[in-house]
């Protein structure tokens, strides 16, 4: 293509003379034009001195830089950028603000659910002695397991009463639970010495209505009695047990509004059981494989228990905030998609403002497909700014939201956080890159193809 023009250069040198002011007819045939010099010297520039360089990308940058004849093109062009910005920056931003609050939600199931819970799969309950726990411990990677009791029971405080579930933690396992951060009120102990407590969750306790957690109110705890078919009375029916509460702790509204914690041996007690357990809760060192252990747990218990990370302990959960957030991701792309009808409109404009120059360039020597990749490339190097320009502007607002939490979600204390979370994945900006280059592919492709399919007839007159 370059050989092509400086071949045309040299050729026809006596007839391209003359300033733009003055400028020369060219001789006879196709170039019987008035043809600018300075359209000629820009272009011999580029085949002498920018020979290495892609003609077509030179061209496009010369196009997008350059003021227009019409200034409506430069309007359209600066509104369309402007538009694919905006849109990039907001879509990044949702994003990590999804991000964030998935986060959030991880770490508050984190310090409620074990790494890793095994649940009997026929039942209810097994006994912990048959359980292969000296296996387990054994696995490089495991910190403490131990086994837990939960059933549905009756809470009454005063004349109040509330339906919730009853859990029981041995004392190993309660320090790994790490409640004590999420506590409104008083301290998560649930066993100092030989004497039991509860801690309840904010829930219940306002159901309840619970004002202290000093271990001056007492909880009735009532638990159906076991085989039991004939009762004459309240009493006979159920296991009951009075216990201090020492604590009020909020996690989110699923437990906070069911759940009340005490010792193993209390529930164990109410429910009539040995060494029964409901589940048994594993918790894992900080650096360990999730994923390899839980299909180590799985090999040696066996067929008959079944093993769930934290995912899967909540699988519901998660399933529906990715799901919010792949809807939010494609409805923002459909907006990216509207404002590149903008960068459609003004490609459009430019390519049939620049028709004489293609009928220059044509008689040059150039080809269809290099026309076609001058203004193919200068939609992407608008998008490719707008992306650019876009993803720094949505950067610069996470940061300070991040650093200095602009943009609160309510009073203080209202909710579990203050304001709102944002975090900032590299493979999220990666992703938000490619969605906006691949929209100003698609809206360059169009009017380049469309308005070009008769470039065989753009000839110079």
């Amino acid at each position: 293509m370059i050989e092509n023009i400086r071949t045309f250069l040299v050729n026809h040198a006596d007839v391209l003379g003359g300033t733009d002011k003055s400028p020369r007819f060219s001789g006879s045939g196709p170039f019987k034009t008035l043809i600018p010099a300075s359209f000629f010297k820009e272009i011999s520039d580029i085949c002498t001195k920018q020979s290495d360089m892609n003609f077509s990308l030179f061209m496009a940058r010369r196009y997008l830089f350059s003021r227009k004849s019409h200034n409506l093109i430069n309007v359209i062009s600066g509104i369309s950028m402007a538009g694919l910005a905006i849109g990039t920056a907001a879509l990044i931003i949702v994003l990590s603000v999804f991000n964030g609050f998935e986060h959030v939600v991880k770490s508050l199931y984190q310090t409620f659910n074990p790494d890793l819970l095994v649940t009997v799969k026929q039942g209810k309950t097994f006994h912990y002695s048959d359980f292969p726990s000296g296996k387990i411990k054994k696995l490089h990677g495991v910190a403490q397991m131990g086994p837990v009791v939960e059933e549905d029971a009756l809470f009454r405080f005063g004349q109040k009463q509330a339906i919730g579930k009853l859990k029981g933690y041995p004392e190993n396992l309660a320090s790994f639970i790490r409640l004590d951060t999420l506590m409104q009120q008083g301290n998560f102990i649930l066993r100092s010495g030989t004497n039991d407590y509860a801690a309840v969750g904010a829930g219940v306790a306002w159901t309840l209505g619970i004002q202290a957690a000093d271990g001056t109110s007492m909880l009735g705890i009532f638990v159906p009695r076991r085989g039991t078919s004939f009762v004459n009375s309240f009493e006979n029916a159920f296991n009951t047990e009075q216990l201090p509460v020492t604590g009020i702790f909020s996690v989110q509204p699923d437990y906070d509004q069911k759940y009340v914690l005490s010792s193993l041996a209390v529930a164990r007690k109410l429910m009539n059981y040995t060494d029964e357990a409901t589940s048994v809760e594993i918790y894992l060192k900080p650096t360990s494989n999730v994923d390899q252990i839980q299909e180590e747990v799985q090999q040696i218990t066996g067929n008959k228990f079944s093993v769930k990370n934290r995912f899967q302990q909540n699988e519901s959960l998660f399933k529906i905030m990715k799901s919010e957030k792949t809807a939010i991701f494609l409805i923002l792309v459909f907006i990216l998609i509207l404002a590149s009808f903008n960068m459609i409109g003004s490609l459009s404009l430019l390519i049939v403002e620049k028709i004489k120059d293609m009928a220059i360039l044509k008689s040059m020597g150039a080809e269809k497909k290099t026309v076609k990749r001058i203004f193919l490339q200068q939609g992407m190097l608008i998008s490719l700014i707008s992306a650019g320009a876009g993803l720094i502007i949505g950067f610069v607002i996470l940061w300070l939201q991040q650093t200095y939490g602009l943009i609160r979600l309510g009073p203080e204390g209202s909710y579990v956080i203050n304001v709102y979370p944002v975090k900032m994945q590299i493979t999220d900006f990666v992703v938000v890159f490619i969605t906006v280059q691949a929209i100003g592919f698609l809206a360059s492709w169009y009017p380049v193809h469309f308005l070009l399919r008769n470039f065989h007839k753009i000839k110079l007159q």
